[in-house]
């Protein structure tokens, strides 16, 4: 039950840190508005998560 209420609290935590970066320091980055950024803003999750379950089932076969 510790170990959850950990993982909640840094899930937390971390939340919190991304949204007052997303707050304070995101308008201060000049991003143009192009349809090329538009699609890596869009996609660019996709793509991660993607990777990461590859990477995961590759690490699984390997076991």
């Amino acid at each position: 039950m510790e170990n959850q209420l950990r993982f909640v609290l840094k899930l937390l935590l971390l939340s919190a840190l991304l949204s007052l970066l997303i707050k304070y320091v995101a308008p201060s980055v000049l991003i143009p508005a192009t349809a090329i950024n538009a699609l890596i803003i869009v996609l660019l999750p996709t793509v991660i998560v993607t990777g990461a379950l590859l990477w995961r089932l590759s690490a699984q076969k390997e076991n």
